[in-house]
């Protein structure tokens, strides 16, 4: 065995040169070309679920906010409901505008549950074609082929 390339030294050249022929040309750089391009469509689509993920972030805190305040005024206006025994109009408005945050908070989880469209549509057709291609590659091919 040689020690410095770690290969049997009574092995014949021509194995390693049909190891070598066994791999296409270039297949290195193919393939590094590959990665880095669907690397970089993971990055453009990472960037656009970014932002779908803040406006919904926004819209669950909108609605959140707007039934705390509903939580708020709906409790004030039944307590100075009672209390006033209706001489005191002031509660109506607040209960109005209790159920207007209501409405409002509403709204807003409806707008944070819209159907929004999949997440990364094309890399997920891109890794789709990868694995249709390496399925053909492992398929053995005929001589006359």
């Amino acid at each position: 065995m040689n020690a410095s390339s770690g290969m049997d030294s009574s092995a014949p050249p021509a194995a390693a040169e049909q190891q070598q022929a066994a791999s296409p040309p270039g297949w290195s750089e193919a393939l590094a070309t590959l990665l880095s391009a669907r690397l970089t469509l993971i990055q453009l689509e990472s960037q656009a679920a970014g932002r779908q993920a803040a406006t919904l972030a926004a819209a669950l805190a909108a609605a959140a906010l707007a039934a705390v305040f509903a939580w708020a005024l709906a409790l004030a206006g039944g307590i100075a409901a009672v209390a006033a025994a209706s001489a005191w109009p002031w509660h109506w408005l607040a209960l109005a505008a209790a159920v207007l945050h209501a409405l409002g908070a509403v709204l807003c989880l409806r707008v944070a549950r819209a159907a929004r469209p999949p997440l990364f549509p094309i890399t997920r057709a891109e890794f789709h074609k990868d694995r249709e291609w390496l399925a053909t590659l492992k398929t053995p091919r005929k001589s006359n082929d």
